[in-house]
C-alpha cells in the first residue's frame, strides 16, 4: 500500500511537472465541454490494463495521430491511429507513465500526462480488429449462444430440475403471445414525426418502440425455442414474426429518421433469428431478411460514421451511443454473411470497447440516474451475451461494468422501492434487471447483490445465458461499503448498514452533468429512505422526454430537495452546452467509522444567480445516524431562499422550526437549527393519479450583504437527539447526542 501511495505522488509531481514545463495551450483539451476529455490523466491509477486513450481533435484536421506512450525510465512506445482514441490490444508492464499525441508530420504536441498501471489495474484485453474478425468468422453458428447451449433432449437431471421451470414458462409465453401480439403493418403508425414532438408523435414513438420490442421478443424466443425443443410450432411463429419485421418499409414510421429505437431493434432481431435459425431459413427467406438488416444498418452506421466517427469528439448522445452498441452486435453476427458487415465492424466492436458509456468515468455510475442505469443494464445483457460469445471478448469483465453494479448496489440496494436522480426516478426498480447483470460476473460484491435481490432474471435472457451461470463461481459473498463517492458523476451515497433491511438510506448529488440530458436542476440534491420507505422524495413524474410538463416542473430545481429562491427561482436547465456548465461538483468526501461527510458546489448551476451555494452533509454515526444538513448561499442582491422537502405523505407541521414525515412505518422529523428560518407549506403541480406528493420550504430572507446559512437536522426514526451549538471566535461547534461538529 505504501509502494501504491509513493507511486501515485510520484506520478502527480511528475504530471505537475509537465504541466509546468509546457504552458503553452494544450490542443487536446477542448474548452468546449461537450468535446471528450483527454485521458488517463491527473497521474492516476488506472482501473484497467490496457486503458484507453482519448484527446479532442486537432483543429486541423489531421488524417493521423501519432501517440507516444512512454514507461517512466524507458524508452516510448509509438501508435499511428485515424481516430482520437487508441486502445492498446495487449496489457501495459505494470508501472508509471506519461503520453503525449500530435497530428502525424507535425511537431504539435499535447501536453503529457501521466498515469499508472499498478496490481490493483483490472486485466481487460481486446484484440486487433483483424485478430477479432478471424475469431468470429472460425464459430460455428449460433455465434451469439454460449457452448452450454444444448438440445433439451441432451440435458442432463441437475440442468432439467433448475431450468424446467423456465423452459415451460417460456414455452408458454410464445403459446400465449401468437395471438395476443397484433401483426405489424406501417399503416398502424400514420402520424408523420416532425419537430417540436408533439404529445401524439411522442404516444406513436412509445407504441412503435413497444411494437417492435414485443414482436422481437416473441421472434427472438421462438427461434432459441426452436433450437433447444424441436418443435415445429415454434419455428413457424419465427419464421412469421421475422417476415412481419422484415416486411415494415426501412424508410416508413420505423426508420432510423423516425425511430432509431425501432430500426436498430429491427435489424439486431432479425441478424440473431438468423444466426440461432442457421440452417432453418429457406434461401430467399434468408435473403430477404439479411437484406432488411443491411438497409437499415448501413443507415445506423452512416450516421454514427459521419465526421470520421462524430461520438470520438461528441460523445454525449445518449441515443448514437446505444446504437453504438447494437452495431457493434450485428456487423458481429452480420460477418461473411453481409459484405458491409467488416466495415461497421472495425468501425464501431473496438470503439465500443474502449469507452461503453460516455455517462461516467472508468470507476462506473451513471449520471442519467438509476432508472436509465437500469434501462441501459437491461439492453448491455441483451447484447454483451452474444457481443462476448461471437467474440471472446467477456464484457461483464470490463472494471466500468462492476462499476456500474457496484452503482446499482449502493444507490437501488435491495429493497429499494424507487430510483435516484434524473428522469423516471419516480418509478420502481426492476430487480431482475441487475439480477442477470451480476449474475455474469465473478465477484463476491455482485454475488452478496444478486443473492440480496433475490427473484430470477428474465427468462429469455436466463435461456440463452451460460450454464451455470458466471455468479455460481463466486464462494463468497462480500457487502459493499456503507458509503461510497462517485467522482465523474458527482453523486455520494451514505448508508447506516447496507446489508440490512432496516437501513437509512442518504443520497447526495453535485454532478459536473449538470442538468444535462436525463439529469435534472437538482445539484446539492438530496434523497432519504428509511427501511426501504421514501421519506424525501423527488417530486413529479416522467411523462416524456422535454414534455411541457417535463420542461416546466419535473426537470427543474422547485421538484427536488434543494434549493431556490425568491418563489422558486432555481438552477439554469435550459440551452444543451450550458446544461453541462451549469453543474455542479463534490469538493469533499469522507467516510470514517463515527460519520459520513461530503460536501458539494452548486453554485456554477444557478447561473450566475447566486455567489455561493454549498451544501454539507454530515450523517452521525455515534448520535443514532441523525443528518446533519448545512447551506451556505450568497448572492449580490436580497433573496429570500428556500430549503425546499418533498415528501409521499402528508407532512405534519409542528410548528415554525419542526416538521414530522410518517410513512410506511417509519418516521423523519426535520429540525431547523436557524430560528430564523421557518417552515411553510407550498403547493406544486398534481401529482399522478393515485400519488400522494406534499412540498414544503425552511425560508430565510437574506439582506444580500452576508451569507445566508441553513442548519437543518434530519432525524430518522424521530429519536429527538438533544442538540447544542457552541460559539467559540468564528469557529462553531454542533453537538449532536454527544457527536460534535466544527463548522468553520
Amino acid at each position: 500500500m505504501n509502494f501504491h501511495r509513493k507511486g501515485l505522488v510520484h506520478a502527480l509531481a511528475l504530471a505537475s511537472l509537465l504541466v509546468c514545463a509546457d504552458a503553452r495551450a494544450d490542443w487536446a483539451q477542448s474548452p468546449d465541454p461537450l468535446v471528450v476529455q483527454p485521458g488517463p490523466a491527473l497521474g492516476q491509477v488506472q482501473a484497467q490494463n490496457p486503458p484507453g486513450f482519448t484527446w479532442a481533435r486537432h483543429a486541423n484536421g489531421p488524417a493521423a495521430y501519432e501517440l507516444e506512450i512512454t514507461p517512466n525510465g524507458g524508452a516510448p512506445g509509438k501508435i499511428v491511429t485515424e481516430r482520437n482514441w487508441y486502445l492498446p490490444p495487449k496489457a501495459l508492464a505494470l508501472g508509471q507513465y506519461t503520453w503525449r499525441v500530435r497530428p502525424v508530420g507535425s511537431d504539435d504536441w499535447s501536453t503529457p500526462r501521466a498515469f499508472s498501471i499498478t496490481s490493483r489495474s483490472n486485466l481487460f484485453e481486446v484484440p486487433d480488429n483483424a485478430t477479432l474478425r478471424a475469431r468470429i468468422t472460425a464459430k460455428a453458428r449460433p455465434r451469439a449462444l454460449p457452448p452450454s447451449f444444448t438440445p433439451y433432449a441432451g440435458w442432463n437431471s441437475a440442468k432439467r430440475a433448475e431450468l424446467d421451470p423456465y423452459v415451460s414458462r417460456m414455452s408458454n409465453e410464445i403459446k400465449l403471445q401468437i395471438n395476443a401480439v397484433p401483426a405489424l403493418s406501417d399503416g398502424r403508425w400514420p402520424i408523420v414525426i416532425s419537430s417540436p414532438l408533439t404529445a401524439a408523435m411522442a404516444s406513436q414513438q412509445t407504441d412503435i418502440r413497444q411494437r417492435i420490442n414485443e414482436a422481437s421478443r416473441q421472434l427472438e424466443a421462438a427461434a432459441v425455442m426452436w433450437r433447444m425443443k424441436g418443435e415445429r410450432l415454434f419455428l413457424d411463429e419465427a419464421l412469421r414474426r421475422g417476415d412481419q419485421i422484415a416486411a415494415l418499409d426501412p424508410r416508413g414510421p420505423t426508420s432510423y429518421a423516425n425511430q432509431d429505437q425501432a430500426t436498430r431493434q429491427i435489424s439486431v432481431s432479425l441478424i440473431k433469428a438468423v444466426d440461432i435459425l442457421a440452417g432453418d431459413l429457406d434461401a430467399p427467406r434468408r435473403a430477404r431478411w439479411l437484406n432488411t438488416v443491411k438497409i437499415r444498418t448501413e443507415e445506423i452506421y452512416g450516421n454514427l460514421a459521419g465526421d470520421n466517427g462524430r461520438l470520438d469528439q461528441y460523445p454525449f448522445d445518449s441515443h448514437g451511443n446505444t446504437s453504438l452498441i447494437f452495431l457493434s452486435l450485428i456487423s458481429a453476427l452480420a460477418l461473411g454473411d453481409i459484405p458491409e458487415a467488416q466495415k461497421w465492424f472495425d468501425f464501431s466492436f473496438r470503439a465500443y470497447a474502449n469507452s461503453p458509456s460516455p455517462w461516467s468515468g472508468e470507476e462506473g455510475g451513471y449520471a442519467n440516474g438509476t432508472a436509465y442505469a437500469e434501462y441501459a443494464a437491461g439492453y448491455l445483457v441483451a447484447l454483451w451475451d452474444p457481443m462476448s460469445q461471437a467474440s471472446g471478448v467477456n464484457f461483464y469483465a470490463k472494471p466500468w461494468a462492476q462499476g456500474l453494479l457496484d452503482f446499482a448496489t449502493q444507490f437501488t440496494p435491495p429493497g429499494s422501492r424507487v430510483h435516484a436522480f434524473g428522469d423516471g426516478s419516480e418509478t420502481k426498480p426492476d430487480t431482475r434487471v441487475w439480477h442477470a447483470f451480476g449474475s455474469r460476473m465473478v465477484s463476491p460484491r455482485a454475488a452478496w447483490y444478486v443473492a440480496s435481490l433475490g427473484g430470477t432474471e428474465d427468462t429469455l435472457s436466463l435461456l440463452q445465458a451460460p450454464y451455470p451461470l458466471p455468479i455460481k463461481d463466486t464462494k463468497t459473498r462480500t457487502p459493499p461499503t456503507n458509503s461510497a463517492y462517485y467522482p465523474s458523476i458527482g453523486w455520494a451515497s451514505m448508508h447506516t448498514d447496507i446489508g440490512s433491511a432496516e437501513r437509512a438510506s442518504l443520497y447526495f448529488k453535485s454532478s459536473p452533468y449538470g442538468s444535462f440530458n436525463h439529469s435534472h436542476g437538482d445539484q446539492n440534491g438530496l434523497l432519504l429512505s428509511s427501511a426501504g420507505q421514501p421519506l424525501l422524495v423527488k417530486a413529479g413524474w416522467y411523462d416524456w422526454y422535454g414534455s411541457p410538463y417535463w420542461s416546466d416542473w419535473y426537470h427543474q430545481t422547485r421538484s427536488q430537495n434543494a434549493v431556490t429562491f425568491d418563489g422558486g427561482k432555481g438552477q439554469l436547465v435550459t440551452g444543451y452546452r450550458e446544461q453541462l456548465q451549469r453543474n455542479g461538483k463534490i469538493t469533499g468526501f469522507a467516510a470514517q467509522p463515527a460519520y459520513d461527510f461530503a460536501e458539494g458546489d452548486a453554485t456554477a448551476a444557478y447561473g450566475g444567480q447566486l455567489t455561493m451555494a454549498r451544501r454539507q452533509v454530515w450523517q452521525l454515526r455515534n448520535a443514532g445516524n441523525a443528518i446533519l444538513v448545512r447551506d451556505r448561499l450568497a448572492s449580490t442582491i436580497a433573496r429570500t431562499y428556500e430549503w425546499n422537502i418533498h415528501t409521499p405523505v402528508i407532512m405534519t407541521v409542528e410548528n415554525a422550526q419542526n416538521v414530522k414525515v410518517s410513512a410506511g412505518g417509519q418516521s423523519l422529523c426535520l429540525r431547523s437549527l436557524n430560528p430564523d428560518a421557518s417552515f411553510a407549506k407550498w403547493i406544486g403541480p398534481g401529482a399522478k393519479v393515485n400519488v400522494i406528493e406534499d412540498h414544503g420550504a425552511f425560508y430565510l430572507r437574506n439582506d444580500g450583504k452576508s451569507t445566508a446559512e441553513f442548519l437543518v437536522l434530519l432525524d430518522v426514526g424521530c429519536k429527538k437527539p438533544p442538540v447544542s451549538i457552541a460559539t467559540s471566535g468564528t469557529v462553531r461547534t454542533v453537538t449532536v447526542a454527544g457527536q460534535s461538529v466544527t463548522l468553520n
